[in-house]
């Protein structure tokens, strides 16, 4: 008994830190496989020993709420569902009954609360009794209606969610990879909560309605499906649901499972309520389930198979975060033959070395995780150096979890910008080398520099077998790495990234060295400021980025893998020809400035980004204003245009005011 009652504590203290870090810090410290599978042991043990200890999460619906937003008690408490992962104890839960079968939605509860006809308050669940009110930030997601047809008390709960398109478009903009949002339900709950509604509206936050609680007045005939086909009538999006019975019930969960993978809203599982709205209150609930409803999580398909090494990639922070590679398995219809390990605390948790026996799972049925280690080897690669860049290698820990760092300030996997700024779309433009696939390539050591994206052809078999790659991803890659061989030197000069030298400075260094790169190379700081749009700081930039003997090896090896296109020297022609123009402040006749610039190109003129005495004309429709350019244009007697000046000077009707 004594012993029971020590695993109770621990498992007690362990899932409870799980959930503080799950509700209360929107951070993940245990796979919601471990999670599960250590809450049923905790539940087995409490009715084994007629026992429960304080504290028990199996007693508790959530975390308590900290946070600046103002608090509110629920009118009454919000409980969590029981579940199961056996379809025959779904079936037999529903009986005879007709129910209805929906996601469970992986994002973060709301409940809103509408009165004559307007949007007035809007809480979250919290901790099921207090929530936080969020009514302004409510107002900017993306689908709640603000007004609605019905004028009576309208209480409504539903999921705030953020779908995966949404969520990896955003975090392909944050480019430090380990700021990232680890998943949708995150982001979530960061931007549900936030004290400026103004970073809610830029999230993408989607409200999914699951139950109605209040609608005075309005006969829904005693069915969920009659309150759900109403909420949609007055604007609400509801979960996606299928009305269901003992008879079709296991074809709608088969339904459901076959389309989890390409579903563009988290879920981690499904909900199965009674659409006979008296019946299921009369069931009453227990002190932590309702019973009118019931969760069903998937039973994730667990494979064994040996782990054949542990990959260590490195990242722009200097971490180097352990990946499994193991034998390939099928799982959930695909082979799968690795796994994030996230840090070597987890490695330590599983004594994961080579060459054990683990089992394997996808988490939601999508990303691949290691469920257990049945051979306990123990942790035996740990390298002593990066495998990028061989520097030293360090193990830290930050807030009891053990990570691995690389040393080496120049370490290339570092400099993963530079690498994102060649390949973008106004330098080499290759299509498929997002920031995220550099940063595994780079990880695995296949690009150490600019040259080696020309080879990637050499590490065939490891790319295609990578999470998010295949051979038509693979084919892809290559074809567009070589249709981006054949590229112009304006496009070379910019990639570099070389400080200050942004597109426009790239345009102007090629016209003014007539395209003759060696040239350029080599250029003095009085030839250099003598291009337009370049100053002393940037000519040191310049020249300081090649008197680096390491730069000019990596830019001759780059040069070598391309075929630059000749250009034809130039001969000043158009309207505008001889002509630098700085453009500032907000446009209205072009759509953007870029427009604008490309307009003053395509007849002759120059576009710079600073006012230096080489400039002809600025251009800014607060032709009035008070900023810095401005006043530099007028200490140097440079005339101030509109978009209509510049239009008039087009036409040869400009007058100088």
């Amino acid at each position: 008994m004594d012993q029971k009652l020590e695993r109770m504590k621990e498992l007690t203290a362990r899932l409870s830190e799980a959930a503080k870090a799950y509700y209360q810090e929107s951070r993940e410290i245990m796979s919601n496989f471990e999670y599960d599978r250590l809450y049923d042991q905790l539940r087995a043990l409490e009715e084994e020993t007629g026992t429960v200890l304080a504290g028990s999460p199996t007693q508790k619906v959530g975390y308590e709420v900290l946070s600046e937003l103002p608090k509110e008690t629920h009118p009454a408490a919000m409980l969590s569902l029981d579940k199961t992962k056996e379809v025959e104890a779904l079936k037999e839960w529903l009986g005879d009954q007709t129910g209805l079968l929906s996601w469970k939605l992986d994002g973060l509860t709301v409940v809103l609360t509408y009165e004559e006809g307007s949007l007035v308050k809007a809480v979250t669940r919290g901790n099921g009794e207090i929530g936080e009110v969020i009514t302004n930030n409510a107002r900017v997601f993306e689908n709640i209606p603000l007004r609605i047809p019905y004028k009576g008390t309208l209480v409504l709960r539903g999921e705030a969610v953020i779908r995966y398109s949404d969520f990896e478009k955003m975090n392909g903009e944050i480019e430090d990879m380990d700021a990232r949002y680890k998943n949708p339900r995150n982001l979530c709950a960061g931007s549900v909560r936030q004290l400026n509604n103004e970073i809610t509206a830029s999230r993408h936050v989607n409200f999914m309605a699951f139950a109605l609680v209040q609608a005075d007045g309005v006969d829904f005939e005693n069915s969920r499906d009659r309150q759900f086909q109403w909420l949609v009538s007055q604007g609400f999006q509801v979960v996606e649901y299928q009305v269901v019975t003992g008879e079709n019930l296991s074809d709608a969960v088969e339904a459901f499972a076959g389309a989890i993978a390409e579903y563009d809203i988290p879920s981690d599982g499904l909900v199965l309520i009674f659409d006979d709205i008296a019946y299921g209150e009369s069931l009453g609930r227990t002190a932590k389930f309702p019973r009118n409803a019931i969760a069903f999580k998937w039973a994730d398909e667990v494979r064994e198979t040996t782990l054949s090494y542990i990959e260590w990639s490195p990242s722009r922070t200097g971490l180097i975060n352990p990946v499994a590679v193991f034998e390939p398995v099928e799982l959930e219809g695909t082979t799968v033959s690795r796994a994030s390990v996230h840090n070597i605390s987890i490695m330590e948790s599983l004594e994961l070395g080579a060459g054990d026996t683990i089992t394997v799972y996808k988490a939601n049925m999508i990303i691949p995780q290691i469920a257990d280690n049945l051979t306990r080897g123990g942790i035996k690669d740990i390298p002593d150096v990066c495998p990028v860049c061989g520097g030293e290698t360090q193990i830290r820990q930050v807030n009891d979890v053990k990570s691995l760092y690389c040393l080496n300030p120049d370490c290339q996997a570092k400099k993963i910008k530079s690498f994102t700024l060649l390949v973008s779309r106004d330098a080499l433009n290759i299509d498929g080398l997002s920031e995220a696939t550099l940063e595994k390539f780079i990880g695995a050591g296949f690009i150490r520099e600019f040259a080696d994206i020309f080879h990637l052809d050499r590490h065939r078999e490891a790319i295609v077998e990578m999470e998010g790659f295949g051979q038509k991803s693979y084919d892809n890659l290559i074809q567009a790495i070589a249709a981006s061989s054949h590229t112009t030197l304006v496009r070379v000069v910019y990639g570099l990234g070389v400080a200050g030298i942004g597109l426009a400075n790239a345009k102007m260094l090629c016209r003014h060295f007539k395209y003759d790169f060696d040239a350029m190379r080599q250029a003095d700081s009085e030839s250099l400021t003598e291009v337009d749009g370049i100053g002393q700081v940037l000519a040191e930039a310049w020249m300081d980025y090649f008197a680096q003997q390491k730069n000019q090896d990596m830019v001759d090896h780059l040069m070598a893998e391309l075929t630059i296109e000749p250009v034809e020297e130039e001969e000043e022609s158009g309207e505008f020809a001889g002509m630098t123009f700085v453009i500032t402040g907000s446009v209205e006749r072009f759509k953007n400035r870029k427009e604008l610039q490309n307009f003053i190109e395509s007849r002759g003129g120059r576009a710079t980004g600073s006012v230096t005495a080489k400039t002809t004309y600025l251009i800014n429709n607060n032709v009035n204003s008070a900023s810095s350019k401005n006043k530099k244009a007028r200490e140097l007697g440079i005339p101030i245009l509109s978009e209509e000046d510049l239009l008039k000077l087009l036409e040869g009707e400009y007058h100088a005011h």
